[in-house]
Formats: structure tokens, sequence, C-alpha cells
């Protein structure tokens, strides 16, 4: 049986900060197990994460972004629209996450009817290393917590069913 909900971590881990949606969809994969909710990480921006989103009744992103809103490692809970400044934004990404989600929608891309997106304000994302500053690994047990809470809110899974800790 297919899922139909998909949690999908973006970055690149091997770019300090950039790598926030990969390690949260790593420390999520085992807690949804056996939930029926899909987990699956991108390096890639743009339109190519896309693919990922097909067929889907509903979305959870999580990308890092630079508002400068907030102190680093501040979340955001966003819509597709709002996500538009998401880090995916630079250079080789060509466009970002929500004006992805926008172009797919206007080009006929069966997208999930509900995409919620979980930002992390971040600092690094250029410095090739391996591994979070510390102010953006702090805030990986709140995007977890907030997704859970999302998943149980949609009804995908129960609040008691998930692994606290």
């Amino acid at each position: 049986m297919k899922s139909h909900t998909v949690v999908v971590g973006l970055g690149n881990p091997i770019l300090a900060d950039d790598g926030i949606g990969i390690a949260v969809a790593r420390a999520l994969e085992p807690r949804l197990a056996g939930t029926g909710v899909a987990v699956a990480e991108s390096a890639w921006g743009g339109m190519r994460f896309l693919d990922l989103l097909t067929g889907f009744d509903r979305a959870v992103l999580v990308d890092a972004i630079q508002w400068r809103h907030g102190p680093i490692g501040t979340v955001y809970c966003l819509t597709p629209e709002e996500a538009i400044p998401t880090v995916r934004a630079v250079g080789y990404h060509d466009v970002s996450l929500g004006l992805a989600l926008q172009l797919g929608a206007r080009l006929g891309i069966p997208l999930p009817k509900s995409i919620v997106v979980f930002a992390v304000e971040v600092d690094d994302t250029t410095t090739v290393r391996e591994g979070l500053s510390p102010a953006v690994a702090a805030a990986v047990p709140e995007v977890i917590q907030e997704i859970e809470d999302l998943l149980a809110e949609w009804g995908v899974v129960e609040g008691t069913r998930l692994t606290r800790g």
C-alpha cells in the first residue's frame, strides 16, 4: 500500500547548516517506521526534487532558510508561498523551493494538496564540512516534534504511536 504522506528533508549534508533537512529526515525515519509515512531526502534543489512529491496527498518539507528575522536555529512553519526565500534559491539550485512548487503546479505536476514547509534559520551554507552548527543542531528535536504533531493533527499517526525522546 502506497503512503499518502511524505516527509522530505532537503539540503546538502556536506555544506554545513544546509544539511538541516537531511539531518531531520534521517532522525525521523526510524521514528516513523511502520506508520505508513514515507521519508525521503534530496540534495537536489530547483525543480528536481518535485518527483519525490508526486502521487502523495500530503507533504512535509524541511529546509534551511536565511531570513535574518530570528536567531540562528529559529524554526519556521511556512506555506509553500512563504518558502520562496529558502537557501535552495541560490546559485546552482536555480529556483527556490516555493517557486519550484508554484511552477510545478502550473505545469500540471500532480503535487500534494497539503504541503507544509519547516525551515530553520541557518548561518553557514557554503563551508564544506559535515555537521550542523550547534545552534542549528539544537533545532532538530523541535522540528521533529513539530512534524510529529502535524502528522498527528492530520490523523496520519497517533500522537502516542511515536516514540518521544
